[in-house]
């Protein structure tokens, strides 16, 4: 852009100039310096990404490695078990209807069992440790038609060696220098 005092100036009145504007290609360097920006921002936010992506890492699970027995009643007491979904992606969120962020995944976890049951992914929400009638209350006032079970007694012990390594197994945090 030009200083105003290097425009050229024409008489506007007697005794008066008025400022002449040249045309210029402004608004091409404009619109340059704004994709130059917007590229710049895309690649912080992608190296951003990266970053955040190589804090937890999804592993597959071995093909040789057992899977913990997981075996639990869904809210119409048919008995459910990893092994008998053997060599079907499994999703297990597990929760409980007075934890806020359980109750609001819910519908996001519906949604993904929905596009993706073509591909034959399963998604269980496993409830801990409530009764069916605190359960079916929250399933009121939620539309959620995924497989609800039922570890009533606490019998899956999550603090167990057991669990650790499923979850380990599924979720392996990078060494850290």
């Amino acid at each position: 852009m030009q200083a105003m005092s290097d425009m050229p100036r024409e008489p506007d009145a007697p005794g008066r100039e008025a400022l002449v504007r040249k045309p210029d290609r402004e608004p091409e360097s404009r619109r340059r310096r704004g994709l130059l920006v917007a590229g710049l921002a895309s690649v912080g936010f992608g190296l951003a990404a990266l970053k955040a992506r190589g804090a937890y890492m999804v592993k597959p699970w071995g093909a040789g490695r057992p899977v913990p027995k997981l075996e639990l009643n869904d809210l119409s007491g048919r008995p459910w078990s990893l092994a008998a979904l053997r060599g079907q992606p499994v999703v297990m969120n597990f929760w409980a209807t007075w934890c806020e962020p359980c109750r609001s995944e819910m519908p996001s976890l519906e949604l993904m069992a929905q596009r993706h049951e073509k591909d034959g992914v399963v998604v269980l929400a496993v409830n801990y440790q409530e009764p069916i009638t605190a359960i079916k209350r929250f399933l009121d006032t939620q539309l959620v038609t995924l497989p609800i079970l039922l570890d009533r007694d606490g019998e899956m012990d999550w603090g167990s060696d057991e669990a650790r390594r499923l979850v380990q197994g599924l979720i392996d945090r990078p060494k850290t220098a």
